[in-house]
């Protein structure tokens, strides 16, 4: 939100060139964090800035940035090309964040400022070409940024002017300790340094102390989190771990939650135990942790903002030091590695996810910071947003920690009881109790050594491929059914008699057509004929027929003294296995191809025989079936 009496863009002294790419990205105002930090930026100060997430901290640093870039290409003197700014980010995926922001910001001069990203998962002689050309910004991680300057295929000792550190609340606490301390001794004695975060912590106390040279504290005086108006938040106190998934499922399957979500979990397992979970109910979600490549998860995020995914699963994992003290214990053979785990993960920390409706924490965060970053990712700028968390009785400590913490000045706990009554969705557990029993700890396991090795060859072998057909990229999905569990259909509809009383007519459940397997015809038996099904063809075996045919069809077929014409005509285009095709008489254009399965007759009998069946809820009538013949 912009602050009451700061003044505009267009009177901080910003080159015409940055004023026009913040026209076109549409900011109208500064917010309170860009208003108070880009004067002070521009002034030359080291800054230490507090923010919460989605208030434009990147702006607030990547204007300066730019500006003082610019002014040193319009220098009189020719200054050499040389790399000027270094922006550290704790992930990957922050990263390639921050890369796409400044060059939006930068669209308008471009040919001035070049902007290197070093966060892409290539071997660094994939990356050397780029630095080589010695861009004005770099963007990396401080590991792979330490890897190049070993490497002596970056430089910055006599060229660094501007050092930003982004959410630098994380960069300790993801392990990047010694790797800043190291990198700093490859920076010339004089540079200036901006410290941007969402928290003020003991981490980042100590960067500070190691960073900063007589910092100027912005800290606007807002909350950490929107206020109540733009974001509601609410808990949801489960007595047992069934609850939880009964809830999310009776939300997302009576669509009482509109709109893109996120939902956090604490473990890998859990993460596709939950995308499992929902696939059983014709739900697709990404899951989104660790173990993926880093391009894919990139790929992933930037679909969602596009709208391609509506829900995605995914992890906060923290993982604690480990003490001296202890060794190592030796994993059984066959557990699942963690050396596939990037430790440049980050997805809660920091990324703009877009127009996110609802995060719903289906674990409690184990900090409050982990929370405030987790909630962090809707409700941004000034859209609104929702915060939904399960909590079970162990996760009473935790939760309490965070509500005292985000209390209001009156004490009073900023997460609202979400009111709702289990029994009106009590007819969905036992739908639930089936879902959770198909997701097992094989299936999950199976899960996710299938998508690791999708997503590898989505993203090593078909590298090449996607560089030069951009367009099929686009259409690469990261949402497919994994189906290492056995996926039961019935559980993708919800019947009305499901529907609680007081949602009939406001909730829409997602209903599909069903979808019935084609029985063999009587010419089915003979060499070549059709066993094709409908779900397999895409299509519904009966869509071409009229629906007054297909009622008396249905009539006919129910009724053996109706009409023996019709059958013995099958039977004799049955009985003729060795006949020439063209000697062989064609169904009737008329008469459907007979369904196959346990299908419910609809008025049979002689009923049905004397009145013709009509179609019920766009679904045609089935026919009575004994011994795969029709009767």
């Amino acid at each position: 939100m912009a602050a009451a009496t700061a003044p505009g863009f267009e009177h901080m002294g910003l080159d015409g060139r940055l004023l026009r790419a913040v026209a076109e990205l549409g900011w109208a105002a500064p917010t309170a964090i860009q208003a108070e930090a880009i004067p002070l930026a521009l002034e030359g100060r080291d800054l230490l800035a507090r923010a919460r997430t989605g208030s434009g901290k990147t702006g607030a640093y990547g204007l300066p940035l730019l500006q003082h870039l610019l002014r040193l290409k319009a220098a009189p003197s020719a200054v050499a090309q040389a790399v000027r700014a270094l922006v550290l980010v704790p992930s990957k995926e922050l990263g390639q964040q921050v890369v796409r922001s400044l060059r939006q910001l930068a669209a308008f001069c471009a040919r001035d400022v070049r902007v290197a990203d070093l966060c892409a998962q290539t071997d660094l002689a994939a990356q050397r070409p780029v630095l080589m050309e010695k861009p004005d910004v770099v963007v990396g991680t401080p590991g792979r940024v330490l890897a190049h300057l070993s490497a002596r295929s970056l430089s910055l000792r006599h060229s660094l002017e501007l050092l930003v550190l982004d959410e630098a609340d994380l960069l300790l606490s993801f392990g990047f300790g010694e790797d800043i301390k190291s990198l700093l001794c490859h920076l010339p004695k004089i540079y200036q340094a901006l410290l941007m975060s969402a928290t003020f912590s003991p981490d980042v106390e100590a960067l500070k102390e190691l960073v900063l040279h007589n910092p100027v504290t912005v800290r606007p005086p807002e909350p950490q989190l929107p206020s109540s108006s733009q974001l509601r938040q609410f808990v949801v106190r489960c007595g047992t771990e069934e609850d939880k998934f009964l809830l999310l499922c009776a939300l997302l399957k009576l669509r009482l939650l509109r709109g893109r979500a996120l939902l956090f979990v604490g473990t890998l397992a859990r993460c596709y135990r939950l995308k499992l979970f929902l696939e059983q109910f014709g739900i697709p979600a990404c899951a989104l942790n660790s173990e993926l490549p880093a391009r894919s998860r990139c790929h992933v995020i930037t679909q969602f903002n596009r709208g391609i995914y509506d829900y995605i699963v995914a992890t906060d994992e923290e993982a604690p030091a480990v003490p001296a003290e202890q060794p190592p214990r030796k994993k059984r053979r066959g557990a699942a590695q963690s050396k596939g785990k990037d430790p440049e993960y980050g997805v809660a920390r920091g990324i703009d996810f877009q127009n996110v409706a609802a995060v719903i924490n289906f674990d409690v965060p184990p900090t409050v910071e982990s929370y405030i970053h987790r909630v962090g990712r809707t409700a941004r700028a000034d859209n609104p947003g929702t915060a939904l968390t399960f909590a079970l009785p162990e996760e009473q400590d935790a939760l309490a920690q965070i509500e005292n913490t985000l209390a209001g000045e009156n004490g009073e706990s900023m997460l609202q009881p979400y009111k709702f009554s289990t029994e009106e969705i009590e007819g969905l557990r036992y739908r639930c109790r089936d879902a959770m029993r198909s997701v097992t700890k094989q299936a999950v396991k199976e899960a996710r050594l299938r998508e690791i090795k999708d997503e590898l060859l989505n993203s090593e072998k078909l590298k090449a491929y996607f560089e030069d057909n951009p367009r099929d990229l686009h259409v690469l999905r990261h949402d497919k059914p994994l189906h290492p569990a056995i996926v039961k259909p019935h559980l993708r509809n919800v019947p009305e008699y499901l529907v609680p009383p007081s949602l009939r007519g406001i909730a829409k459940p997602h209903l599909k057509k069903r979808k019935c397997l084609r029985l063999r015809h009587a010419g089915a038996n003979r060499r070549g004929g059709s066993t094709v099904s409908a779900e397999r063809a895409g299509r519904d075996p009966h869509a071409h027929i009229p629906l007054a045919a297909r009622g008396s069809d249905a009539a006919f077929l129910s009724s053996p003294t109706s009409s023996p014409a019709a059958p013995a005509t099958r039977c004799r285009a049955s009985s003729t296995p060795d006949a020439a095709p063209s000697a062989r008489p064609r169904r009737p254009p008329e008469l459907p191809p007979v369904p196959h399965g346990l299908c419910l007759l609809r008025g049979g009998g002689t009923a049905a025989a004397s009145q013709p069946a009509q179609p019920r809820n766009g679904v045609s009538p089935c026919r009575t079936l004994r011994g795969g013949r029709a009767q």
